[in-house]
């Protein structure tokens, strides 16, 4: 298996070209137009293994897939004083932490747009 097979690929359509993008997470700035979403990403996937094949002839590394990084599970975000405060209450409004409160907050939205 071909290490972009792993790559996350996202096709949408643009109104601005008329046709459908696919483009490569691991790769930004690649991309392929076409009027059908298959083509699309037929296309990109093609210029991913092509890119890939070029890093590796000029002795450059690969990007590693998404999939298979690790993540801590921690980032750090600054926000406005106010909003913290807000937070911070509705969190003790509902007698969890902070923390708790955020993340089902950030996941929300994410576990929404799975299911559609």
């Amino acid at each position: 298996m071909e290490v972009s097979d792993r790559y996350s690929y996202r096709v949408f359509w643009s109104e601005e070209d008329g046709e459908h993008v696919a483009v490569c997470a691991e790769l930004p700035g690649l991309s392929w137009l076409d009027k059908k979403a298959e083509r699309a990403l037929t296309g990109v996937l093609q210029a991913a293994r092509e890119a890939i094949e070029l890093l590796r002839d000029k002795g450059q590394s690969v990007p590693e897939p998404l999939i298979d990084r690790r993540y801590s599970g921690t980032f750090k975000v600054r926000i406005p004083p106010e909003v913290h405060r807000r937070l911070v209450l509705e969190a003790e409004e509902q007698n969890i932490s902070l923390n708790r409160l955020v993340s089902a907050k950030l996941a929300a939205p994410l576990e929404r747009g799975a299911g559609e």
